[in-house]
């Protein structure tokens, strides 16, 4: 029996995102992307230590950083190898949400020539986004 929420088994990608305090990430993800949280999972102390949410249809995680493993969020590196990216109905909207909540721009949302519009943000945990959408 299949016990986590995505009973779906095509496949997909869903990102883990590592942070330092996942509850600060839930309700920052929350308020700037509209994400939806599904469930989490809780230390014996209380805080968080994984959560499954979504934007939209798309799935991803965010775990505790781990202090023991190479599993460490961009705070701790001083940067990050990945952006993600994700096509949502209404990039524009969606980064205004996540700049107003406190995320920092790094490219204005602009149309390219090989037919996506596009702009990227960092989130206050060290992750950088890319919102898009085809034109």
């Amino acid at each position: 029996m299949q016990t986590n929420s995505n009973k779906n088994n095509t496949t997909r990608f869903a990102p883990m995102l590592y942070l330092k305090n996942v509850a600060d990430g839930i309700e920052f993800y929350k308020e700037a992307f509209n994400a939806k949280e599904i469930r989490r999972f809780s230390n014996d102390d209380g805080s968080v230590h994984v959560a499954e949410m979504t934007i939209e249809n798309a799935m991803f995680h965010i775990h505790e950083e781990g202090s023991t493993t190479s599993k460490l969020s961009p705070a701790t590196l001083g940067g990050t190898t990945t952006v993600l990216g994700i096509f949502v109905e209404d990039p524009d909207a969606l980064m205004s949400k996540a700049i107003a909540a406190g995320a920092t721009e790094i490219s204005p949302m602009q149309d390219f020539d090989y037919g996506y519009r596009q702009g990227d943000i960092k989130d206050p945990f060290g992750h950088n986004w890319t919102f898009q959408k085809s034109i």
